[in-house]
């Protein structure tokens, strides 16, 4: 059972390493798009096995109940997302958008993210995990600017130079951490690993912990679009391909997110001086009213659902910096219907998108009369990421309101109202979107159903009726983050 679980874990890196290299020479952009949903599959499946059969740590790899949330979650919306991006690329192939050569290389990058998202996820070194957060966002970047409009080339700039920043200063982070653990584990790959670090951690060096997670928090933060190192995030969605948007904001914004969790765990068990927590709450509560505010003022579709990326990413840092069982199991359920709902809401905008010939808000009306399958799925994604009953994200909100009222009231106001700010500024514009009387200049577009009504039935089956199972295992997922 251990070499089965050895090669699940090889498996979620090596399968999409081997689509990398086949889609780099596969002559037809048409098989390109089948092998990219193959090897997502694939990966998927192998996610799913550890499960059932998880590896004991090795000096590479560490499978523990928190790294498969973000795993299994990967390998979904990455599958889900592969089956939308066969229609949706195919369709800018059709109006002259893309060419077939960009489409081969926009399937390889795609593999390439997954390798580096899911390296960061198994990896037991801190070095490695760095080197996986930035594989991913290097292969993103391309993707950002493959329609090669002097807009999506400036968005992916923009993307390169701040998520070089930001990898810099997480990389000095880990650094530090590193120096902080060589007096105690020695040189070498040993004091880079994260079961050797808690196992020594009250012997750490609690000043240089303190400065790193800092460094860590502000570097990886940039990476989760956390103000104010967001101002990367809402270029990159609305400039380039809308597959693209929904595994920055479903996936990679996760992965940069479970770095700085893999830290707090680090300094919460060490004598450290500084209480990473409350970092993590302030950065969250700015990130959501700043996000709140700016909904208000967005004009493109896809840079306002960009905007709520942040508003729900700095929710979710809000309630692992809270803290306690209920407040980190909130924070997991958040993530996952975050997650499954904003890439719901992506498949739908890009299809908009192509339908309207725009992005402009102000040319898109009355979409449940002009195209009902679109206009009526829109409106289900905001309502259940505006956080309305009975969707998933009502009941994590919910749950993190109360467990934060009971120990801090003051905060559970501020966070109710940030939400409630935010949920304003949705329904006003799903309201403009949706309803009233159809905008002219319509296109026939052929809409990739499948993943959407997939996600939101989730959504909503987890909001109707919470699972057993998925809150015991994020209860013993809570308990692991202190």
């Amino acid at each position: 059972m251990t070499s089965l679980a050895d090669g699940a874990v090889v498996a979620t890196i090596a399968v999409p390493a081997i689509a990398t290299a086949i889609l780099a020479v596969v002559p037809s952009w048409l098989l390109a798009a089948r092998i990219n949903i193959l090897a997502s599959l694939l990966t998927l499946l192998a996610a799913a096995a550890l499960l059932i059969h998880r590896p004991p740590p090795t000096s590479l790899f560490l499978i523990d109940d928190l790294n498969i949330v973000f795993l299994l979650l990967s390998g979904f919306v990455g599958f889900t997302t592969s089956l939308f991006s066969a229609s949706y690329i195919a369709h800018e192939l059709e109006i002259g958008h893309l060419t077939p050569g960009y489409l081969r290389f926009y399937h390889a990058m795609y593999q390439v993210m997954m390798v580096g998202m899911n390296l960061a996820l198994v990896t037991d070194n801190l070095g490695l995990m760095w080197f996986g957060v930035e594989l991913a966002t290097l292969s993103t970047v391309m993707m950002v600017g493959i329609y090669r409009t002097p807009a999506s080339i400036e968005a992916s700039w923009k993307y390169l130079i701040l998520g070089s920043v930001g990898i810099a200063l997480a990389l000095f982070g880990t650094i530090l951490v590193y120096l902080a653990a060589k007096p105690v584990l020695g040189t070498g790959m040993g004091a880079m690993q994260w079961t050797n670090l808690l196992r020594q951690a009250g012997a750490l060096d609690p000043d240089l912990l303190s400065i790193g997670f800092i460094f860590l928090l502000i570097g990886y933060g940039t990476k989760a679009g956390l103000v104010p190192m967001h101002a990367w995030l809402p270029d990159a969605h609305a400039e380039g391909p809308t597959p693209i948007s929904a595994v920055l904001s479903g996936l990679l914004l996760n992965v940069a997110l479970y770095a700085i969790l893999r830290f707090k765990v680090l300094l919460a068990a060490s004598t450290a001086p500084i209480e990473p927590g409350v970092l993590m709450a302030i950065t969250g509560l700015i990130s959501l009213f700043f996000a709140a505010i700016m909904l208000y003022r967005r004009r493109d579709i896809k840079r306002m659902f960009a905007y709520s990326s942040i508003e729900h990413m700095g929710i979710i840092a809000f309630a692992f910096g809270i803290g306690g069982p209920l407040g980190n199991v909130a924070g997991l359920l958040q993530m996952m219907m975050h997650s499954l709902t904003k890439s719901a809401i992506f498949f739908s905008v890009g299809h908009v998108a192509q339908a309207k010939g725009t992005q402009q808000m102000a040319e898109i009306r009355g979409l449940t009369t002009s195209h009902p399958l679109l206009g009526w799925t829109l409106v289900a994604g905001v309502a259940a990421i505006a956080g309305l009953p009975p969707f998933g994200i009502f009941t994590s909100e919910f749950l993190l309101i109360t467990s934060t009222f009971a120990r801090a009231p003051i905060l559970a106001v501020l966070l109710g109202f940030g939400i409630l700010l935010a949920f304003g500024a949705l329904l006003m514009r799903m309201t403009e979107l949706c309803f009233g009387e159809p905008s002219p200049g319509s296109h026939a577009v052929t809409a990739s159903s499948v993943p959407i009504f997939l996600h939101l039935g989730i959504v909503l089956l987890v909001g109707l009726a919470l699972p057993t199972f998925l809150y015991d295992w994020f209860a013993h997922v809570a308990a692991l983050l202190g």
